[in-house]
């Protein structure tokens, strides 16, 4: 059997890591243990942030909606009851959208809700 030598392949990888390591501090930059310690923890720190930020928007979001309820006399928990009763489609990103952009067509959808007495 031929023997087989591995260098462009080593190369390649260690190539290829130090690339994704690019702009990290100290060793992590150049030394490959230490680079491919720091590029497996980033990616999995990219993995829990990515499902991290979707809570935080969806938080931002009925942030919003309460401002804009608490405003007209009602609170966000019953505002979204009320949603929910009258089967509405609209879900918190749109309603935080309009509550930021276009007050006047919430506080229609606030009144069709819950009429004032």
């Amino acid at each position: 059997m031929p023997r087989v030598k591995r260098a462009k392949i080593h190369l390649k990888k260690r190539r290829n890591l130090l690339k994704r390591a690019k702009g990290y501090k100290w060793g992590r930059k150049n030394l490959m243990r230490r680079a491919s310690e720091a590029v497996i923890k980033a990616g999995v720190n990219a993995y829990f942030d990515r499902r991290i930020k979707k809570r935080d928007w969806r938080g931002l979001w009925q942030i919003r909606i309460s401002a804009f309820t608490k405003e007209h006399g009602l609170s966000y928990s019953k505002f979204i009851h009320l949603l929910k009763i009258n089967k509405s489609e609209l879900d918190r990103k749109i309603l935080a959208d309009l509550a930021i952009n276009n007050k006047v067509v919430l506080a229609k959808i606030l009144e069709q809700l819950h009429p004032v007495k």
